[in-house]
C-alpha cells in the first residue's frame, strides 16, 4: 500500500509542478511557496485527517465496548464486532503509518524508509526524469503521437481559411520587419560584399559569357542591339554634322588648303552617313555579317582560347577591385532592405499578396492531397524526433535539476497540500477494508472451529 501511495504522489507531483510553475526564472523557493489556493488545500487536508483519525478512534471505542460486552456475557455477537473493530484499527494504523512516512518520520522516530519525499527528493527527480525520457521522449512514441494527430491535414484545413492566411501573412511581415530592424546595415553590407566578391573571384566567368553570347548570336538576339546602335549613330550624325566636319578638318595637315580640308570633311561625313544609313536599312549589310562572324568567333574564344580567358579574368579582377564597384555592391543591401520593409508594411504589396496566395494554395493542397499531408507529417516527425533524440538528456535534466533545486521542507508541504486529502482516503479505506476483512476472518474461524 505504501508503494501505491508513492506512485500516486509522483504522478500528482508531475501534474501540479507543470501547472503552477510560472517561469524558469522564478526562484525555487518561490516555486514551492504557499499560495492562498495551497492554504485552502491544506485546510482540506486537515479536515480529512480529522475524519480519518475520528474513524480510528471510533473503531477503537467500538473494540473496547465489544470486548467488554463479550467478557460480560452480553452475547456472542460482540465477538464479531470486536474482531471487525480490531482489524479496522490495524488497517487504520498501517495506512496512517504509510501515508505519514511519505512526508515525515512517524511520531518523530527516525525509522528507516520513512520521510520519503524530503529524504528521497533528488532520487525521485532522477527517476521522474528517466521515466519521462524512456516513456515520453522515445522516437517511436513521438512518431506515433504525431502521426495520430494528423498535423498535415489539420494545418492545411486551418491554413486554407482566408482569415488564417491573413493572420499568418501579417505575422510573417512583422517577423520580417523585426529581423530587418535587428540587423545592422554595415554588417549585412560587409557580408554581402564579401560573399559576392569571393564567389565572383572564385568562379571563371569567361566560359559562361561565351556560352551566353553564342546563344544570343545563334538566336539573333544581338540584332536589336545592332539596330539600336546604328539608328542612334545615324541620328547623331544627322544632328552633329558640323562637329564631324570640324573633327575631320582639324586632323588635316597644316599645309593643305582649307577648301581641300572642307571637301575632304564633306566627303568623309557623307560616307559615314551613307554607311550608317545602309547599316540601319539593310538587314543583310556586309558589315552586319562581319559583326555576326566577329561575335561568333569572340564567343568561341571566350570558351576555348586561353589568352582570351586570362584577359577576361584579369579584367574581372580589376573591375571588382575598384572602390566604385565595392560601394555599388554594398549599397545594394540598402535598396533591398528599403524595398522589403515597404513591401512588408503595405498590405496590398505584391510580396504580401503573393505570400497570402501561396499560403492559401499550400493549405488547400495540404487539406486535400494525401501525398502532401504525408510529406508535411514526415517533415514534422523528423524535426520532432531529431530534437528529442538530440536533446533528450537536456530535457530530462531540466526535470532532475529543477527537483533537486527545490527546498525539501517547502516541497513536502506543497505536495502534501496537493495530494494529502486524497491520501487520507487511503486511511479511511484501510479502516473500512480492515474491519470487513477482520469480520470475514472471524466468521471463517468460528465456522471452521464449529
Amino acid at each position: 500500500m505504501c508503494g501505491i501511495t508513492e506512485r500516486v504522489e509522483l504522478m500528482e507531483l508531475m501534474e501540479h509542478t507543470e501547472t503552477e510553475t510560472p517561469n524558469r526564472t522564478t526562484s525555487y523557493r518561490t516555486m514551492t511557496a504557499f499560495t492562498p489556493a495551497d492554504e485552502e488545500r491544506q485546510r482540506g487536508v486537515r479536515r480529512m485527517k480529522l475524519t480519518a483519525t475520528g474513524m480510528l478512534l471510533f473503531v477503537a471505542v467500538v473494540y473496547v465496548l465489544a470486548t467488554w460486552g463479550s467478557n460480560a456475557g452480553v452475547g456472542p455477537w460482540t465477538g464479531y464486532v470486536a474482531a471487525a473493530a480490531e482489524a479496522g484499527m490495524v488497517g487504520a494504523l498501517a495506512d496512517w503509518f504509510a501515508v505519514t512516512a511519505l512526508f515525515r518520520h512517524p511520531l518523530g522516530l527516525p525509522i528507516p524508509h520513512t520521510a520519503i519525499i524530503p529524504t528521497k527528493k533528488d532520487q525521485l527527480g532522477i527517476s521522474l526524469g528517466e521515466f519521462v525520457g524512456e516513456n515520453f521522449l522515445s522516437q517511436d512514441v513521438v512518431r506515433q503521437r504525431l502521426r495520430a494527430v494528423g498535423i498535415g491535414s489539420r494545418l492545411g484545413t486551418w491554413l486554407a481559411e482566408p482569415d488564417h492566411a491573413d493572420r499568418v501573412t501579417a505575422e510573417l511581415a512583422t517577423a520580417l520587419r523585426g529581423a530587418l530592424t535587428v540587423l545592422r546595415d554595415s554588417d549585412v553590407q560587409a557580408v554581402v560584399t564579401e560573399a559576392i566578391t569571393r564567389r565572383a573571384g572564385a568562379q571563371e566567368i569567361a566560359p559562361g559569357i561565351g556560352k551566353m553570347l553564342e546563344k544570343i548570336v545563334a538566336d539573333g538576339g544581338h540584332k536589336r542591339v545592332v539596330d539600336l546602335v546604328v539608328t542612334r549613330a545615324h541620328d547623331w550624325l544627322v544632328l552633329h554634322r558640323d562637329d564631324v566636319m570640324v573633327a575631320v578638318e582639324g586632323g588635316a595637315p597644316g599645309w593643305t588648303p582649307r577648301f581641300v580640308d572642307k571637301k575632304v570633311g564633306e566627303r568623309v561625313y557623307k560616307e559615314l552617313l551613307r554607311f550608317a544609313t545602309e547599316m540601319r536599312d539593310m538587314p543583310s549589310h556586309p558589315a552586319r555579317g562581319a559583326l555576326d562572324r566577329f561575335l561568333t568567333d569572340f564567343a568561341s574564344d571566350l570558351q576555348s582560347d586561353t589568352d582570351t580567358r586570362t584577359r577576361v579574368e584579369r579584367l574581372k579582377g580589376e573591375v571588382l577591385g575598384r572602390a566604385e564597384v565595392q560601394d555599388l555592391i554594398a549599397s545594394a543591401w540598402t535598396s533591398v532592405r528599403a524595398m522589403l520593409v515597404a513591401a512588408a508594411d503595405d498590405e496590398r504589396s505584391q510580396l504580401r499578396l503573393r505570400v497570402r496566395a501561396a499560403l492559401l494554395s499550400l493549405g488547400a493542397r495540404m487539406a486535400d492531397e494525401p501525398k502532401v499531408q504525408e510529406k508535411v507529417d514526415n517533415w514534422v516527425e523528423g524535426i520532432a524526433v531529431h530534437i528529442v533524440t538530440t536533446y533528450r538528456k537536456e530535457i530530462t535534466s531540466l526535470i532532475t535539476d529543477t527537483v533537486a533545486g527545490w527546498d525539501a521542507e517547502h516541497t513536502t508541504r506543497k505536495i502534501e497540500a496537493h495530494i494529502g486529502r486524497d491520501l487520507q482516503f487511503i486511511r479511511i479505506n484501510g479502516t473500512v477494508v480492515g474491519s470487513l476483512a477482520g469480520l470475514l476472518i472471524y466468521i471463517a474461524t468460528q465456522t471452521l472451529g464449529a
